[in-house]
């Protein structure tokens, strides 16, 4: 038998014959040898040479993060145009935008899906719609799933079941649910189309990159397709800035693209689609900005005004704008506030340019929105101070006044009128009329028209005659 004392001394007596590893002449000179680097291979050399690159990057990060303090970094330099940096990004972001493209449904899945969803709906016998309850729409998705393929799976999930209106039977009208189907992938298809155009990758789109994306619709469009080449460049032009004007209101010559999808203004475009001789009349071609009529008018009547064709319009020219019912004030505060001065002909010289002029005619074309609203205010408020005083209507007036006479109307009150737009408005602040008044009381366009047009303040003054007139067709 062994005791524990035995084991112990054989413990102790093994310690005693092993010396200490940093006594070894040997491990000092294998340890002098590694640190010296003379006996480590290519890619030892390589790893010790890359550790220590990225602890000096990492002391330097630390260094500059003390020096700046708490602030944070918000701005990374943009990759070199060429670099790899920059062609990595550009393939990441093809490869990205592929990926998400072939995830949409086509033209013939779409018809397959409606075809699908006809056949596996029920018939409301009080309306004769077309509907489906929770059951039809889970026996739909697995009927759209095989035949389409697992990509239409996403529009069948529960949550999209009650986004829709249902009857007191809980079912919802396929129309809706595939008009939904129709709208999510059209937008979808047009990020991926400005993401692809948007060069730097920002989600912004610049005015030529948007000019691309309305070139590349122009052959899909059923309204467009007859287009003139000679035409397109300038269509594009005069189409794109639509969407500048109400997408970028700070002017900083940018789109964000996710505030484009959102807009009207795309929604407008996609009306093309329709076929001009079936669906629309001549009055909506002229009435949508974005129509062949609507752009040629807007050249025609540039050219027009541009009396002695040097490409831009003086203040006299543009005077004859809408037969020259636009007040005196209103052209003068127009240059002021929104017509760059000229580089030549002195310091006053102002000249407005087809851009300025495609702002100017969106604005009284729009009065009724914020955008519009906000360019005109600007022109109204004389003094520059925010606001709009009763001795400021009454400047405004005066000119609107004049014109009304001179056309052989009927003697007018200033004061009365002012007290008129006093109560269409209703100020917060009994005393002045700011731009925040004019959007709330959703008769901001209104109040325009009657400070700067004198057929403006006619519209308003019979309006009751005009609303009568609407109405009458609609009673025949």
């Amino acid at each position: 038998m062994y005791s524990g004392s035995s084991d112990g001394e054989t413990h102790e007596a093994a310690q005693r014959k092993i010396p200490p590893a940093s006594s070894m002449l040997w491990v000092r000179n294998l340890r002098r040898f590694i640190g010296s680097g003379a006996g480590l291979g290519s890619e030892a050399l390589m790893e010790l040479e890359t550790k220590r690159i990225l602890l000096n990057i990492f002391k330097e990060k630390q260094k500059k993060a003390a020096e700046a303090g708490t602030i944070p970094s918000f701005y990374k330099k943009k990759p070199e145009e060429g670099s790899i940096s920059h062609r990595v990004q550009r393939l990441a972001k093809y490869r990205f935008l592929k990926k998400q493209s072939d995830l949409l449904l086509n033209a013939d899945d779409l018809d397959a899906m409606w075809v699908c969803l006809r056949e596996n709906c029920v018939i409301d016998d009080a309306t004769g719609a077309e509907k489906m309850n929770y059951e039809d729409f889970c026996h739909i998705a697995s009927v759209c799933t095989e035949q389409i393929g697992p990509k239409c799976r996403r529009f069948f999930s529960p949550s999209n079941f009650m986004k829709f209106e249902k009857d007191e039977q809980g079912r919802i009208a396929i129309l809706p649910f595939y008009l939904y189907v129709m709208r999510t992938v059209s937008l979808t298809q047009a990020r991926i189309d400005m993401s692809e155009l948007d060069e730097d990758s920002d989600g912004f789109l610049q005015p030529h990159e948007m000019e691309a994306y309305i070139r590349g619709l122009i052959p899909n469009l059923a309204q467009l397709r007859d287009m003139p080449a000679a035409f397109v460049q300038m269509y594009c032009r005069i189409a794109a800035h639509k969407f500048f004007f109400f997408c970028d209101p700070h002017r900083r010559g940018k789109a964000c693209i996710k505030k484009v999808l959102l807009s009207n203004c795309l929604q407008e475009l996609m009306e093309l689609h329709q076929e001009s001789e079936e669906e629309v009349t001549d009055t909506e071609q002229a009435e949508n900005w974005f129509s062949l009529t609507s752009a040629q008018r807007i050249c025609d009547m540039f050219l027009a005004l541009d009396k002695d064709a040097n490409g831009t319009l003086s203040k006299q020219e543009l005077r004859e704008y809408a037969d020259g019912t636009l007040t005196e004030i209103f052209i003068e505060r127009v240059f002021d506030e929104h017509v760059r001065r000229g580089r030549s002909g002195g310091g006053n010289s102002r000249e407005m340019d087809f851009e300025s002029f495609l702002d100017f005619v969106l604005a009284l074309e729009n009065k009724d929105t914020p955008e519009g609203l906000t360019y005109l205010f600007r022109c109204l408020d004389l003094h520059g101070r925010g606001f709009l005083t009763t001795a400021d209507i009454h400047s405004l007036f005066r000119d609107v006044h004049q014109k009304w006479i001179d056309g052989g109307n009927y003697e007018l009150c200033i004061e009365d009128v002012r007290d008129e737009i006093w109560d269409m408005v209703k100020p917060a602040d009994p005393l002045r009329i700011t731009l925040a008044d004019l959007l709330g009381c959703k008769q901001g366009g209104t109040v325009a028209s009657m400070l700067i047009d004198v057929r403006g303040f006619w519209a308003h003054d019979n309006r009751e005659n005009l609303l009568q007139e609407e109405e009458e067709p609609e009673e025949e």
